[in-house]
């Protein structure tokens, strides 16, 4: 007589998809598997994980806080938090560190100093880098 195991509850209902998500800087995409109801934020949070696992380059931190993930097919806006990874019927993603907020002086003004050139438009800095090396050619 044969016994079965019973398969270990593995969350949610739903699809299961294989992701990829660029890094700007890093040499390659990360892929992993993710259950299509997940959180952006927990994508976020596992990718920063793996990315770190894998000892990769530029170092990036772990605050899931301090970056955006966006869907290159859906536009330059970025995902939400709390929206599921699979309402975008996309499986590649670019995670991005958030731009940094101008910090206040003292007395209330703004010190440009501090702050970083650009937007932090992904698309931008894709444009911007492709049109550089174009014109030193």
């Amino acid at each position: 007589m044969l016994l079965y195991k019973q398969k270990k509850h593995q969350g949610p209902k739903g699809n299961r998809l294989l992701i990829s998500i660029n890094v700007l800087g890093s040499a390659g995409p990360i892929r992993f598997v993710v259950n299509e109801e997940q959180h952006v934020a927990d994508v976020i949070d596992t990718a920063l994980k793996s990315y770190a696992r894998e000892g990769r380059l530029p170092v990036l931190g772990s605050d899931l806080n301090d970056f955006l993930l966006y869907c290159p097919s859906a536009g330059s806006d970025a995902l939400s938090p709390w929206e599921t990874i699979g309402s975008q019927g996309a499986r590649n993603f670019m995670l991005c560190k958030k731009p940094r907020s101008e910090k206040m002086e003292d007395d209330g003004r703004s010190n440009e100093a501090t702050t970083r050139k650009g937007t932090g438009n992904w698309k931008a800095w894709i444009n911007k880098s492709l049109n550089l090396k174009i014109s030193s050619h």
